[in-house]
């Protein structure tokens, strides 16, 4: 197996990874966002060495798609040309709008960059897998809830400042809480968590490690700074509160069952676990008068030539910035009311998402076939179909997950209605997850006529003001199947 067929890696700029149509990398800005000129050079290469497909990914990366290996290379020469730093090593994320936002509680970046700092003087970078994680998450109106990590650091006001929450493998609301701590030793224990997982190999994750292991950093819930770290290693050696950590050595206890940690692909998809995903689309007010403009990209992909035609627009009025943020979308900086306005038109009339209310926002789709190798059917033809035709069904009661194969990487967690190609078409989930058995087929090509089925009998069905979760609720699993299996 070739470096460019290994799944489960992270498809940086120095290693794609091999998809259904071809090579893929996947871009992090180290500034946190791009400059116009320079997302325009980024796509006209895409244009160049690709196939043109752009995506912003779930967890607000960007990511070019039909790469081979030579033009795999002559990318990333000309990345370096247009000045495009990007981040490498562990990811420690922070959200899209930080050091921006007029509600947030904390400035994230600091304690991201001494987290990265502390990473690195611990020496752990290549024991960790490539899809191991950490949020630095400072609040306010964009938060990093609905993104899963192994370590989640969240910034919380206390009377004499500011304390991190720090928690581990999940999502907001699946992480496990471990301490309440200053940013000393809430750094600290970041890295004491990483160095942990990096000691069980590249394979593992937060979520491996045992329950002695997580008593011990949980028993730490001073926020006054201890001399000490907890007991974290079987040889109960403890770990002074500095980056230069004592060797920690495995524990035989089993590891502890917990929530899913982002070891999924993020082609294209929403995120793991159970938080709400939220798309920042339109206008959001950031410090002193300064206002962003949200725009999504219809199902996280769109062609280079309209992202060119959007960032040259928005560039003759006046952007500044544009920043890549979770749930597949872009922010736009710099920019005036009227301008937003006059932009919003624009976008919407070269197919990307400039509504909220959007129907393409309530399905979670991956690539699919042909671009991803193990798609059995078009989800993004299907999904685009559905939406189009069942704009009043998709409310914010609804998922509805259309995923290529049963790995279900577009949306790990349950959603009302799914839809995983196999061998025997596109098979239907009710209320489960991808990897479930389904209830019923029907051929790839019919299946968003059958969707459509569904839609048409919650139309029917549904009582004055339900929601349309309700009223399947109410049909039945059985009910919804035969609907779906119908000729």
């Amino acid at each position: 197996m070739n470096a460019f067929s290994r799944r489960g890696a992270c498809p940086a700029l120095s290693a794609p990874m091999q998809t259904g149509d071809g090579l893929l990398v996947r871009l992090n800005p180290v500034a946190g966002g791009l400059l116009p000129k320079s997302l325009i050079g980024l796509c006209e290469s895409a244009l160049r060495h690709g196939n043109g497909i752009m995506e912003v990914t779930a967890r607000g990366s960007l990511q070019i798609r039909g790469l081979t290996p030579a033009s795999a290379r002559l990318l990333a020469m000309e990345v370096d040309a247009l000045g495009i730093a990007v981040r490498t090593g562990v990811p420690v994320e922070t959200g899209p709008l930080a050091g921006l936002d007029q509600e947030e509680i904390a400035d994230p970046r600091p304690m991201a960059q001494r987290i990265r700092a502390a990473i690195e003087d611990a020496g752990v970078t290549q024991r960790l897998g490539p899809k191991v994680s950490v949020i630095v998450d400072g609040g306010g109106q964009l938060t990093m809830d609905a993104v899963t990590a192994d370590v989640r650091l969240v910034g919380a006001r206390a009377a004499d400042g500011i304390t991190w929450r720090v928690s581990l493998a999940g999502d907001a609301q699946g992480a496990t809480p471990l301490a309440m701590s200053e940013e000393d030793a809430a750094c600290d224990i970041a890295v004491a968590i990483l160095r942990m997982v990096a000691e069980k190999g590249r394979d593992a994750h937060a979520r491996d490690l045992t329950a002695r292991q997580l008593r011990s950093l949980a028993s730490w819930r001073s926020v006054a700074p201890p001399s000490v770290l907890p007991d974290i290693s079987p040889t109960r050696g403890e770990i002074a509160p500095s980056s230069r950590l004592s060797p920690i050595t495995r524990d035989p206890e089993p590891p502890l069952k917990l929530p899913i940690s982002p070891q999924v692909g993020e082609m294209s998809g929403r995120t793991e676990g159970g938080a709400t995903e939220r798309q920042p689309i339109g206008v959001l007010n950031l410090a002193t008068t300064a206002i962003a403009l949200g725009i999504g990209l219809p199902f996280g992909s769109i062609p280079a030539q309209k992202l060119i035609d959007l960032t040259q627009y928005a560039l003759t009025l006046g952007t500044t910035e544009i920043r890549l943020a979770p749930g597949r979308t872009l922010l736009l900086l710099g920019l005036s009311p009227a301008a937003c306005l006059s932009l919003q038109k624009t976008a919407a009339a070269l197919g990307f998402v400039t509504d909220a209310a959007d129907p393409r926002t309530r399905i979670a789709t991956c690539p699919g076939a042909p671009a991803c190798a193990s798609g059995r059917i078009a989800t993004r033809d299907i999904a685009e179909t559905i939406a189009v035709e069942n704009r009043d069904i998709l409310d914010s009661s609804l998922t509805l997950h259309i995923s290529g194969c049963a790995k279900g990487c577009a949306h790990p967690g349950p959603a009302a209605l799914t839809l995983v190609g196999g061998e025997n078409g596109a098979g239907l989930v009710v209320d489960g997850t991808a990897k479930a058995l389904p209830a019923g087929y029907r051929p790839g090509y019919d299946a968003a006529h059958s969707i459509g089925r569904i839609a048409a009998a919650i139309r029917s069905a549904r009582h004055p003001g339900e929601t349309a979760a309700a009223c399947l609720a109410r049909l039945g699993a059985a009910g919804i199947t035969e609907i779906y299996r119908q000729e």
